[in-house]
């Protein structure tokens, strides 16, 4: 009987499926569908990710989290047009890293028993009028009109540039973004980026579209959407940064590995990524956006066809129109539409929603929502959109 019960709990402690699911995220985090070759390397780790599977199919017979594995590759592969039989990615620490590839060198940290932790990566937002999404999920939403750093640290600095929106209200937008990137080793010579309102160019400033030698460049520029959607790719950093302009202002988007978004030294700690807005900056109190009452929306001055005035009703509608789902994103969309009467933040509020479901790394945390003892937005000279607590919803993703 002891035999017996050796073996189902032993045949448990030797099912290496987390080494398997580890590594597959450590040959895949940094790649990116925007850029060549993605399907090719994608399969190759797809078919690593299988053989190493079978390898544990005998231990592994009775885990649950191993069939899910199986059964998810077998349909990402099939979705992927993928081979069964080819090339495969090599995990082996034998295999030399490129040094301007940051997943390749990402596997320094190990856990108890050799196995390598795949990297941390932290995501921030910026949108509307503005709310800001900080490296920690804080939501705010805050005034900070002029120059701000969103981001300054060893390797990167971002600095948004905001201007107020319409008279007679605190809130602003963003109408300039500056991003550089330090030179790093022999990955790239420092790059700057610069975007206005109705200059959104597919360049550095030096004229340049990317960094590094070699075809696999370790900095690159991807145009999405002529003039309105530009992405860069930094490799060697593993960070992605998506901007976009909608209507007369921009909106930016980053992930960033958490060892790198941290260093930095005692005089770069205001950044509003890492540690939010001031106090003193905030229009939200505690969570809370005051929204304006019905008539107080003016258009802006000299503005040639006034802007409509949304009242609360008709500011959720538009708002439902574009995001189904009542969450913080929604909140921002109709405080935005109460406040300028534009509707070109709702598709701000809509597309920054969307960069969150493709660069922030963990699904469970998409979506925030108010707190249910806020009750949402009421009526009134003192209305109020909560935005309180965290919900999670739980999303599986293999």
């Amino acid at each position: 009987l002891a035999s017996v019960l050796c073996l189902g709990d032993c045949q448990l402690q030797a099912c290496r499926i987390q080494k398997c699911t580890t590594d597959f995220v450590s040959l895949t985090s940094h790649l990116n569908s925007a850029l060549d070759g993605f399907d090719l390397e994608f399969c190759k780790a797809l078919r690593a990710y299988s053989a190493c599977t079978y390898r544990n199919s005998k231990v592994c017979r009775g885990n649950l989290v191993y069939h899910s594995a199986v059964l998810g590759i077998s349909d990402l592969m099939s979705q992927r047009n993928c081979s069964k039989d080819g090339p495969t990615s090599s995990t082996s620490p034998e295999v030399a890293h490129d040094p301007c590839n940051y997943s390749g060198h990402t596997g320094a940290n190990e856990h108890q028993g050799g196995e390598k932790s795949a990297p941390t990566y932290l995501f921030c937002g910026l949108f509307g009028d503005p709310h800001l999404r900080t490296f920690k999920d804080h939501f705010q939403t805050c005034k900070v009109e002029g120059a701000w750093p969103l981001i300054d640290n060893n390797y990167l600095s971002v600095q948004v540039t905001n201007v107020p929106v319409v008279p007679g209200s605190s809130a602003t937008a963003t109408n300039k973004i500056t991003i550089i990137f330090k030179s790093y080793q022999d990955c790239t010579d420092q790059k700057v980026y610069q975007a206005v309102t109705d200059d959104l160019p597919a360049a550095f400033v030096d004229g340049t579209t990317g960094g590094g030698d070699g075809n696999a460049k370790s900095l690159q520029i991807v145009d999405k959407v002529s003039g309105k959607y530009v992405e860069m790719h930094a490799r060697y950093i593993g960070t992605t940064v998506y901007i976009r302009q909608l209507g007369h202002y921009l909106t930016l988007a980053i992930r960033m590995p958490q060892e790198l978004a941290m260093a930095y030294e005692e005089s770069q700690d205001l950044q509003l990524c890492v540690n939010g807005c001031p106090s003193s900056e905030r229009i939200d109190d505690s969570g809370h956006l005051p929204l304006p009452v019905r008539g107080q929306v003016l258009p802006p001055a000299g503005a040639a066809h006034p802007r409509p005035a949304y009242t609360l009703e008709t500011a959720n509608a538009k708002c439902h129109e574009k995001m189904l789902v009542k969450d913080i994103y929604f909140h921002s969309c109709v405080f935005d539409l109460l406040t300028t009467g534009d509707a070109n933040f709702t598709a701000a509020a809509h597309s920054a929603l969307q960069d969150v479901e493709a660069l922030h790394p963990r699904t469970e945390r998409w979506h925030i929502f108010p707190s249910s003892g806020g009750g949402g937005v009421r009526k009134g000279s003192k209305s109020f959109v909560s935005l309180g607590l965290v919900c999670l919803v739980i999303v599986v993703f293999l």
